[in-house]
């Protein structure tokens, strides 16, 4: 029907105008004006039905260029074989306005992809102090729409390369034959849908989150990236670490915000059997309570260790998130040494001997050293 209609449109324009170039352009510069004016009563008619701060308002905003232009090409292609071109030129022409409306096509959906996205995670702060939701919906969303753009460039490419007649008949006979070729595109593309699939999971599952502080491979850091085949790990010295995907579904790894970003810090003294616990208890909940890293949760502090020369003392405190403690135990350890130094040195380490007086040089003035050489 609609080469019908193009076919008695440019048959008026010929009788009209009385040149056949003239009346290809003709009916090549109305296809375009139609296409132009069918897509402007069409966004016209989309906007007054959505939202205008909506998500599909958004997406509507940043995709009136590209489908602007797949419906030029669009008409482009319907009016193509009306005109009397070469049949040759006029088919290889239509392919590629086809491979055209294809690429806008997934040119508009992955903007509609990004804005999606973009618009979702600007609800969530994720700089927040209490951010476990936000990162765990950012996580999602960061997956999510990797994921999705690889998907829609797979298949826009395939789509675009099925359009062609001899690249559609190698496709069908390759998936036809289950010999060598197969085995090896599949074997090649092992790596990527392994990580794929493993970014689906970690999107599904979660065991890490974006700025999720983790130990891995011996490394302390920050979740700074997730991207579709790899995941990126700020360490604390501002190195980055380069992980697979794959590393957090096959092996072991530590999340200390797996649940919640507050942790306790440890801090550890080895001392002189002659330490005061009692007063360390409450010198240590002083400290704590002088303290603003101090979340005001958990002051403990115990004899772990007992060795031969020494004793092993810690304290345990509550910050919000890892970095807080790791500042509240480097000046609690500080402090505590600093008071201990001051009101009992004697608790600080110290080298025990026993001199036997009855071996020669061993009298109250000799020197320790010349005790031990003797």
């Amino acid at each position: 029907m609609n080469d019908d209609l193009a076919i008695g449109t440019y048959a008026r324009l010929r009788s009209i105008t009385g040149n056949e170039d003239l009346s290809i352009l003709l009916l090549l510069a109305g296809a375009v004006v139609i296409a132009v004016a069918l897509h402007a009563v069409a966004m016209m008619v989309l906007r007054r039905f959505i939202k205008r701060d909506s998500i599909a308002s958004s997406i509507l905003k940043r995709i009136g260029g590209p489908t602007r232009l797949a419906m030029v090409l669009l008409a482009l292609v319907l009016a193509l074989p009306v005109a009397e071109f070469n049949a040759e030129f006029a088919e290889v022409t239509r392919q590629l306005l086809k491979v055209g409306v294809v690429v806008l096509l997934g040119w508009s959906a992955a903007i509609a992809i990004n804005a999606t996205a973009r618009r979702v995670a600007r609800r969530h702060d994720i700089g927040v102090e209490d951010n476990l939701t936000a990162r765990r919906i950012h996580t999602q969303i960061n997956i999510l729409r990797r994921t999705s753009l690889v998907g829609v460039f797979l298949l826009t490419l395939g789509t675009s390369l099925m359009i062609f007649p001899a690249v559609r008949s190698f496709g069908v006979s390759l998936f036809a034959s289950a010999g060598v070729a197969g085995l090896v595109l599949g074997f090649a593309a092992r790596p990527i849908l392994t990580n794929l699939i493993a970014g689906m999971q970690i999107a599904l599952t979660q065991p890490i989150r974006i700025d999720d502080v983790l130990i891995v491979e011996g490394e302390w850091g920050w979740v700074e990236e997730i991207t579709t085949t790899y995941v990126v790990i700020r360490i604390w010295d501002q190195r980055r670490l380069i992980v697979p995907l794959s590393h957090f579904i096959e092996k072991p790894f530590e999340n200390w915000t797996r649940e919640s970003a507050a942790i306790l810090g440890v801090v550890l003294w080895h001392l002189d059997y002659r330490a005061p616990i009692a007063e360390m208890r409450k010198k240590l909940e002083e400290l704590l309570y002088a303290n603003k890293l101090w979340d005001g949760k958990v002051a403990n502090l115990q004899v772990v260790d007992s060795g031969v020369a020494t004793i092993t003392v810690r304290a345990l405190m509550s910050a919000r998130n890892s970095p807080t403690a790791w500042d509240l135990r480097c000046e609690i350890r500080e402090q505590m040494l600093e008071w201990l130094r001051a009101e009992y040195p004697e608790a600080l380490p110290r080298v025990r001997a026993l001199i036997d007086e009855s071996r020669p040089g061993a009298g109250r003035g000799a020197a320790l050293e010349d005790v031990l050489s003797s």
